[in-house]
């Protein structure tokens, strides 16, 4: 599969051709959801807690005697069922939401977003990051050149780059990872992928294995 490259001026400068291994994986839905979920589930945090009858306060004397006075037979005004009392089977602070998949599950997920991206149109592939300075306002030029009409962007390059990470900090519609943490909850989230020729090669030398 071959796939148009563009400079920062959002001209086509050439063509590439992509991996069908990583680029070519034809997308299996279950899967996808399987792998979202697993990632959102992992950055749950179980923030409810509750008190059970034994670690509210009060309630140690028994609110009448047992026999004689025609009510219902109490033990403790904490008992869940009275207003105020503990509460049964509630949430705790030590529930663990964290669920585990197999790397090579999660990494084929990968790959069938990646696929989709590419053969929808939304795969967009730069020669280089380099800008003539570090600014916010010269990247957020270069993506109104790109030909999208997608407002969300997903930033992928080739290893860590501080300079594409200070100038798109500030641009709400944009996220920077490294080619290699690519993953299905921000492929998913922004509706194009702009990355270098060696932000290809990196996901293939990753994903492709």
């Amino acid at each position: 599969m071959k796939i148009k490259v563009y400079n920062l001026a959002g001209k086509e400068t050439g063509e590439m051709e992509l991996n069908d291994t990583v680029f070519g994986v034809k997308a299996k839905p279950e899967m996808v959801h399987q792998v979202f979920v697993q990632q959102t589930n992992n950055q749950r945090e179980p923030w409810a807690d509750t008190k059970n009858r034994g670690e509210v306060s009060g309630g140690g004397k028994k609110p009448w005697q047992q026999k004689g006075t025609g009510r219902a037979r109490h033990g403790s005004i904490r008992s869940p069922i009275w207003k105020g009392g503990g509460v049964a089977f509630g949430p705790l602070t030590d529930r663990n939401y964290k669920t585990k998949i197999n790397k090579k599950t999660r990494q084929a997920a990968i790959r069938m977003c990646l696929s989709d991206k590419a053969m929808s149109g939304n795969l967009l592939v730069v020669e280089d990051f380099k800008f003539a300075d570090a600014k916010t306002k010269l990247f957020a030029a270069a993506l109104k050149t790109m030909p999208t009409k997608m407002k969300k962007f997903l930033v992928l390059t080739g290893a860590k780059d501080d300079a594409v990470m200070r100038m798109t900090m500030n641009l709400k519609t944009v996220k920077t990872l490294r080619a290699q943490d690519s993953n299905v909850m921000d492929l998913l989230a922004k509706g194009v992928i702009l990355t270098s020729k060696d932000g290809i090669k990196k996901l293939e030398e990753v994903f492709g294995k």
